[in-house]
């Protein structure tokens, strides 16, 4: 093999997609509900996403940020408003990690402090800061490790207090909604007392929105229902539909000046484009409304689902906990039934990401299979 083997693989190869569905070399058709990890939000190969890349492409897929970017000032202005982020400003990127890197140095320069504040079971990318700030050992390598990293357990308002106090902290991160953690959450309590603490200690508070953001929990960010303001809000995944885009909203009280983050592909005319068409398919199509309505649908049919344990997470960022390890169950799902779905770190959560166009037949699909899994 002359790739780097750092991917456990499904034997499966796609090689189209539409909507909700994957198609493999052979033809077969595979239900998907995982949306490669929360990227397609509007749908695999939507026919306006397709004739607006195709079209742009074909007029200038690329230059740097050293020139005018028209597309950038209109996707910012369109985010500001389907967001309800009201004077934050865009700063434009690639990926989550990348989102969330730049989180974290701004808050630093911002803050002129160095150590984050970070919590258990929390995911923000591989990369320095954001991997150190990662509860997870085997991705830190030494080189990450020198950051200055505090993990406390998710809710431990005393704890955060207690960190904040020393006055050396430029951020606390954290996901309202924990991703690859395994969909847990804390109190209303915790999140608003965090937002406090951080602006009486002169700390920025970050709201992790890369998995959770455009629409996913049925909110525009999953922060939204709580009465928080948060400093920095790094975006990504299903900003683009699988397009690399990523990004972070800004609050004005944080003043930009002249080479303080920059980037060669963030921003580029197809990723402005990717974008802009997600957020106005999100719009146009009323996809928060569906996923309000698919996701109270798939709570009830989960009442009915024999052996769960509980079930986790808001809108299409749902997770369904058990008793026992789920990797074999998930195994049968992809090979005997034809459905994508995901694993969590928690390895008795089944997590649940599709597109924010799936309708209830396709849940009717899902719990008719696992239910045969389960029985």
């Amino acid at each position: 093999m002359s790739l780097f083997n750092v991917y456990p693989l499904f034997d499966i190869t796609p090689v189209k997609a539409a909507d909700v569905y994957v198609f493999d070399e052979k033809g077969t058709k595979y239900l998907d509900l995982y949306g490669g990890h929360a990227v397609i939000s509007i749908g695999h190969s939507h026919p306006t996403y397709v004739k607006n890349i195709s079209e742009q492409v074909a007029k200038m897929g690329f230059y740097s940020n050293s020139i005018q970017n028209p597309l950038q000032v209109t996707l910012s202005k369109k985010l500001i408003a389907l967001s309800g982020c009201k004077d934050y400003e865009l700063f434009l990127c690639n990926s989550g990690a990348e989102a969330n890197e730049n989180a974290l140095k701004l808050a630093s320069f911002h803050t002129n402090k160095k150590k984050v504040v970070a919590f258990k079971n929390g995911f923000h990318g591989r990369t320095s800061a954001a991997v150190a700030a990662t509860d997870n050992p085997k991705i830190i390598a030494p080189i990450n490790a020198q950051q200055e990293v505090e993990i406390l357990e998710l809710g431990d308002l005393e704890g955060l207090e207690k960190a904040l106090a020393k006055n050396d902290v430029c951020a606390v991160i954290i996901e309202f909604i924990q991703g690859v953690g395994g969909l847990d959450e804390a109190t209303t309590a915790f999140y608003e007392g965090a937002d406090a603490l951080c602006k009486k200690y002169n700390t920025c508070f970050i709201a992790d929105e890369v998995q959770s953001g455009f629409g996913r929990t049925g909110d525009f960010f999953a922060f939204q229902k709580y009465n928080v303001t948060p400093d920095i809000i790094p975006i990504a995944k299903g900003m683009g539909n699988g397009f690399p885009i990523g990004g972070i909203l800004i609050h004005p009280n944080i003043k930009a000046s002249f080479g303080l983050l920059g980037t060669t592909f963030g921003g580029n005319h197809l990723a402005c484009i990717a974008s802009l068409t997600v957020l106005n398919v999100i719009e146009e199509e009323k996809l928060m409304d569906n996923v309000k309505d698919v996701a109270a649908y798939f709570l009830e049919k989960a009442k009915y689902l024999p052996k769960l344990k509980k079930v986790k997470g808001r809108g299409l960022m749902l997770g369904l906990e058990f008793d026992f390890p789920i990797a074999e169950i998930r195994k049968n799902l992809i090979y005997n039934h034809k459905i994508f779905t995901g694993s969590a770190k928690n390895p008795n959560v089944i997590r649940i990401l599709p597109s924010l166009t799936v309708k209830k037949e396709h849940i009717d699909m899902f719990f008719e299979a696992l239910t045969k899994e389960l029985v």
